[in-house]
């Protein structure tokens, strides 16, 4: 059986999009596979009492080596902000290339804590700086001195201790350009050096809560629970800049659709399925339900689009335990129809994520096709004709043009860069 790529006009819907959960595609789940085989150290943790100070982690495979370098440093309150704007920070991390000599840590010292100011090297792959959620710190820190474990419920309605106001690479500044680099089988996948850089700085944040903790009382102080550790990641303070970043980068945003949405055909195409495939699909599919109890949110929207991915999955899981038959021909397309037709958008594309989930071979291909080498595209063709442009937006991009711009809910917002405060 062949079957087509889903239709574009529903995929790129806002609502549909909006709908897409993590899966193996994910780019810090395509991360940690790359790497699970490579070996993890802390090589320097240098921090005071305060825990203020330098460390250095590292992952490393045979001769490469790729190192965090933290610099933590001591703020007053009236300095710690999120904005754009900001000029300093409770930390500041490079991802070096290599293992940093005593005079790289000191050089970097002098330019890394100043971010968009500094100047990096070629020898810099990636630049962040992140604040602390001051009020879950310091619980953090008094609990642990006092010996006991924090309050799970204020851990798990923040989710973390640390958050990143901006992640940088690719030339930024001074920082090594892709094409250094891009050759790396183990960083071809999208976003990797980024994904390690944030995955180590969660680490440094663990270490350096149960660093303070100590210092406060070194009799009775414990560290912080592995089990409360895996559920907590790195905060993001807005994400404003994916906005701009997916208007200027089309391509990259095509290849992690096309890659998903290939993924799912495939796995429709797939004529009989293991009891082992079966097995896993409705293990990980189950089991997920005590994950989205769990999610926090403020948003009435999203409480609202949560509560009917429950309502729906519960649904689709009694179906599937009570009426599916997964020895028939093409089960995964036969179920997938099926959920088009009774669920909502939400519930859909979860169940599409989960999907993946039995079928290594199908998808790990085609995470190395997430990248995109953008100069290949972006040669403006000047032969082309206006008549070509209509064309093509009349074809492929028909939804546009159904837009009444004369309507004042369809004029209300737009992007652009506010000269005094250099955000979008």
């Amino acid at each position: 059986m062949n079957i087509s790529l889903r239709d574009p006009n529903i995929v790129m819907k806002l609502s549909r999009l909006g709908s897409f959960h993590q899966s193996k595609l994910s780019f810090l789940r395509s991360f940690l596979k790359e790497f699970k085989d490579w070996e993890y150290k802390r090589d320097l943790f240098e921090l005071n009492e305060h825990g203020y100070g330098t460390a250095v982690y590292s992952f490393k495979k045979k001769n490469r080596v790729y190192s965090l370098i933290c610099y933590a440093n001591e703020l007053n309150e009236d300095e710690r902000s999120d904005r754009v704007i900001a000029t300093k920070w409770d930390t500041a991390f490079t991802l070096f290339d290599g293992v940093p000599t005593k005079h790289d840590i000191e050089r970097l010292q002098n330019e890394v804590p100043k971010q968009e100011f500094g100047r990096l090297s070629f020898k810099e792959l990636a630049l962040s700086r992140a604040n602390k959620s001051v009020r879950v710190f310091n619980h953090v820190v008094e609990s642990l001195s006092k010996g006991v474990q924090p309050d799970r419920e204020l851990l798990d309605k923040v989710g973390y201790l640390y958050r990143t106001t901006a992640v940088y690479g690719s030339g930024k500044f001074g920082l090594a350009d892709r094409f250094r680099i891009k050759d790396r089988k183990e960083i071809y996948g999208p976003f990797r050096l980024e994904m390690m850089l944030v995955y180590l700085v969660r680490q440094f944040t663990f270490d350096q809560v149960n660093h303070v903790a100590k210092n406060k009382n070194p009799k009775k102080a414990v560290k912080l629970d592995p089990e409360i550790c895996r559920n907590l990641g790195i905060g993001n303070s807005t994400g404003l800049g994916m906005a701009p970043f997916i208007v200027n980068h089309p391509t990259l945003l095509n290849n992690w659709i096309s890659a998903r949405e290939t993924s799912l055909k495939k796995i429709r195409e797939i004529k009989n399925i293991s009891n082992e495939e079966v097995e896993l699909f409705l293990d990980c599919l189950k089991k997920s339900i005590k994950n989205i109890t769990s999610w926090n949110t403020e948003s009435e929207y999203q409480i609202t689009k949560i509560k009917s991915l429950l309502t729906d999955l519960n649904k689709f899981i009694m179906h599937l335990d009570k009426e599916f038959n997964f020895k028939q021909d093409f089960a995964f397309n036969e179920m997938y129809l099926h959920l088009e037709k009774n669920y909502c958008e939400e519930c859909i594309e979860y169940v599409v994520s989960m999907m993946m989930e039995p079928f290594d071979d199908i998808v790990t291909p085609l995470i190395q096709e997430m990248s995109s080498e953008e100069e290949k595209y972006f040669n403006i063709p000047t032969e082309r004709t206006v008549a070509d442009l209509k064309a093509i937006l009349e074809n492929k991009y028909s939804e546009i043009l159904n837009i009444d711009f004369s309507k004042k809910e369809n004029n209300l917002n737009f992007w652009f860069i506010s000269k005094n405060k250099e955000e979008p």
